[in-house]
């Protein structure tokens, strides 16, 4: 017996309303922890960048060491990270966003660096002159200077933490990935179909938000680009 002409389920199509309606809340609840898991990872990504990045400017001596290893454990791949972390952490969503965090320092790390590297030092004379001590400097003229590196690096690592995420499908944990990789161990077109795309949606809508986020933050540097 064929499939109904209207049934896209049953013929299995990649592009299919009737998915849509009928798994909007398993759609919804794995978009859910997506950005979940994405927003956890980078807010701890970025606490745990700053100081590095500030350790790193502060003493040169550790600049290296801080680097090296944040450069290390970025080319260490996804699954053997994961693997890595099982013992101590266990199936649970704690392992996908450490590996995440870990990551994340590389890109957050050295662009925090370099923009701070950036800050002109006649500025920072001059802000001394007028009596600023060393954590209003870095409060009021260096992290605001630095912002448009940090936030490049911000906006990568978060569209990078996007795609990373449904690797934790292997785990349980993978957000719109799990829907990814069941659909894919079923051939089921359509759920692999939609996943792909919503990750994808959720990728350029993150960049944009930070994006703007950052033209508020930083008003001179759109006054620049228009000039």
């Amino acid at each position: 017996m064929t499939a109904p002409p209207d049934d896209c389920l049953a013929r299995n199509e990649w592009i299919c309303g009737a998915y849509l309606s009928s798994r909007r809340e398993i759609l919804m609840d794995a978009a859910l922890q997506h950005l979940q898991l994405i927003a956890l990872a980078v807010l701890i990504g970025l606490a745990l960048a700053l100081p590095l990045a500030l350790a790193a400017r502060r003493w040169r001596w550790a600049a290296g060491p801080v680097l090296g290893l944040t450069t290390i454990l970025y080319t260490i791949p996804s699954l053997a990270m994961f693997s890595l972390l099982l013992p101590v952490y266990g199936l649970s969503a704690a392992l996908v966003v450490t590996g995440l965090v870990l990551y994340s320092l590389t890109l957050l790390v050295r662009n925090i660096l370099a923009g701070l590297r950036a800050v002109p030092e006649e500025t920072r004379q001059a802000a001394r002159g007028m009596g600023y001590g060393p954590l209003r400097l870095l409060l009021a003229v260096e992290l605001p200077l630095a912002l448009p590196a940090a936030m490049a690096g911000l906006r990568i690592a978060t569209v990078s933490a996007v795609s990373l995420v449904t690797v934790g499908a292997i785990v349980g944990y993978g957000g719109l990935g799990n829907l990814i990789y069941s659909g894919m161990n079923t051939y089921f077109k359509a759920q692999v179909l939609t996943a792909s795309v919503l990750c994808v949606v959720i990728a350029v809508a993150a960049d944009l938000l930070l994006l703007g986020a950052q033209r508020l933050l930083i008003p001179w540097t759109r006054k620049g680009s228009q000039a």
